[in-house]
């Protein structure tokens, strides 16, 4: 067994022990834990304040998982003359953008810490919304909402999280949940606020609205959101492969296993609302239904990372991720009544939810606490290119199954069921006891 997965085991190991131990025989710690001493339990209100500006942050970006409410606009309005799968290139770029960056934020925030990416990352998303509001042209579209916004979306994401990281141990799940619940919350928020307010008074000063509020959350983020590791001022090597080379099955299949998870985990955020209306249901109502995903993604992200904290990081992330892939092939594809689609929207917003709050104390659990934000950077940036590619991906198997949804659902429910197994396979890779709590 290679050395690192050997002080995997060792970890998982050392945490059944610890739940087993008595009050007053210490448990053994985690070869991670005792290579960082300033590794610490949160035993001050500041670990709680990151969480909080966190929270903040991650509201901001809920604009992400709302991106369908855009799409159903641009479809009737601005941009009514291009097809689904054209129009979603926007949103896909926009979450690549936020992915793809985690490589060199991450090396930036282990070197400078938060700040020097929370503060231009809040003007620039400020300054990105404003000039929304003024685009006309597809292509306008896609470099202020898909490129910059997506960036400033990133420099907001990965500092925060990675902060989150440095300040919990024992709650490091349940204090990501609560935070990304503030990106569930948002998801909720705007595509409401959004159908109020394109009906009011338009959709410039609606957009111009939803900036200024940015600007105000975001300036309490960039004064709340600190981290817990001493400053190194110099930039790590980006893959450090003295380690990595280490554990080459370990870590490809965790990257192929979010890779192919979300190329398909965002199909029903982008399509949801155009499926709703293709079932004769009403393009205001359409809005509301991914409000509702997004309401159940919020308590995916808030129970789960709870219950993981005490059975598991890898056992939540597995069945969550097979159960998306389960309900989109038994459900979504047979849900034709607002009911139904509704109730799918909420089922499934909260196994996505689960997914993602899982994702960052996974890669944490795996890394050394001085090099957690470069190995966030490094996976996502590689999971970016699944994110790229499924809104286009499931835009052309629309167009080929001219216009009806089965082959889209066929494709969102295999590879979630595809990432789960991978994920099963690198769990097993950390402890080959299939119900170790990893």
């Amino acid at each position: 067994m290679p050395k690192f997965e050997e002080q995997m085991t060792v970890e998982s190991q050392s945490t059944t022990t610890c739940a087993s131990s008595s009050q007053g025989t210490p448990a053994p710690k985690s070869p991670f834990e005792s290579r960082s001493p300033s590794f610490v339990a949160p035993h001050e209100d500041i670990a709680w304040l990151t969480v909080f500006g966190a929270v903040l942050a991650l509201f901001c970006c809920g604009q992400l998982t709302a991106f369908g409410a855009f799409e159903t606009w641009y479809a009737e309005n601005q941009l009514r003359g291009l097809t689904a799968s054209t129009i979603a290139w926007i949103g896909s770029l926009q979450l690549w953008v936020l992915y793809f960056s985690g490589g060199i934020l991450g090396r930036i925030f282990d070197a400078y810490g938060p700040r020097v990416i929370l503060i231009p990352g809040s003007i620039l998303l400020v300054v990105s919304t404003m000039m929304t509001s003024v685009c006309i042209k597809y292509y306008q579209f896609l470099l202020v909402q898909g490129l910059l916004t997506g960036l400033a979306y990133g420099m907001l994401f990965y500092p925060s999280f990675a902060s989150i990281s440095t300040h919990f141990r024992k709650y490091r799940a349940t204090a990501v949940g609560i935070a990304i619940a503030g990106s569930g919350v948002g998801g909720v928020v705007f595509p409401i606020m959004f159908r109020q307010l394109f009906a009011e008074i338009g959709f410039g000063w609606a957009v111009r609205l939803v900036g200024f509020l940015c600007l105000g959350l975001c300036a309490v983020t960039c004064a709340t959101v600190t981290s817990r590791i001493p400053l190194v001022r110099k930039l790590p090597r980006y893959f450090r492969m003295q380690r990595s080379s280490k554990i080459p099955l370990f870590f490809c299949s965790l990257r192929a296993a979010f890779w192919s998870t979300l190329v398909g985990l965002f199909i029903p955020f982008v399509y949801l609302a155009d499926y709703s209306i293709y079932r004769g249901i009403s393009s205001g109502t359409s809005f509301y239904i991914i409000s509702a995903m997004n309401a159940g993604s919020i308590l995916g992200r808030i129970a789960p990372p709870f219950l993981a904290d005490k059975v598991g990081r890898f056992n939540i992330a597995v069945p969550s991720t097979f159960l998306m892939g389960l309900l989109a092939l038994l459900f979504w594809m047979f849900a034709k009544s607002l009911i139904a689609i509704v109730f799918f929207a909420a089922i499934y917003g909260c196994f996505s939810g689960a997914f993602l709050a899982m994702q960052i104390p996974c890669i944490a659990q795996i890394s050394d606490i001085e090099e957690v934000g470069t190995r966030i950077g490094i996976l996502y940036s590689v999971a970016s290119y699944g994110v790229l590619a499924g809104g286009p991906a499931a835009g052309a198997v629309l167009k080929s199954d001219h216009g009806t949804y089965t082959g889209m659902i066929i494709l969102c429910g295999v590879l979630n069921i595809l990432g789960s197994l991978l994920l099963l396979w690198s769990k097993l890779r950390v402890n080959g006891q299939i119900f170790a709590r990893v």
